[in-house]
């Protein structure tokens, strides 16, 4: 049950990901387009980018990423290793960048939580309120934390057939 609510949580994150994506497109394309033709920049457009829908774009899908094995991985050990060794590095593998991502969670956390409650303003074109900004960050590396636990403590079942 868990899981079933874990993968759609990474849908609707990756989603979230992706339209960003097609925004920034969309942003930068209207600025270029309309300087060129109009002389009439898209004022607030590198200051949404670089706020808003950068910090979307590099956490909301890690979690879905990582899920269907789209990630990029350095291994320097064998990912089968035979014996208690090889289920202790299976575990690690997954533990430790949960332990990680989980610390990055709640660091990142107390800085949305704290520009929130102060009402934290970075001044541009628009006044951009911070909090929402930095918000991003530990929604997305707390899902993978999330992932990297389930994964973890509840074996896939083409796992436990190996």
């Amino acid at each position: 049950m868990f899981g079933k609510i874990l993968e759609k949580i990474e849908d609707t994150l990756h989603l979230l990901g992706c339209l960003g994506l097609l925004a920034v497109v969309g942003l930068i394309n209207a600025d270029i387009l309309l300087r060129l033709l109009f002389k009439l920049p898209v004022q607030f457009q590198f200051e949404l980018t670089e706020l808003y829908l950068m910090p979307a774009l590099a956490t909301l899908s890690l979690s879905w990423v990582f899920r269907v094995g789209g990630h990029l991985a350095l291994d320097f050990v064998p990912e089968l290793l035979p014996g208690l060794a090889g289920q202790v590095v299976a575990k690690l593998r997954l533990l430790l960048p949960a332990a990680f991502f989980a610390a990055v969670s709640w660091k990142s956390g107390s800085f949305a939580v704290h520009a929130l409650l102060h009402g934290d303003i970075e001044y541009g074109v628009v006044d951009w309120p911070l909090g929402w900004a930095y918000a991003v960050v530990p929604v997305g590396c707390s899902v993978l934390a999330m992932r990297l636990l389930f994964d973890a403590l509840i074996p896939r079942a083409s796992e436990e057939t190996q």
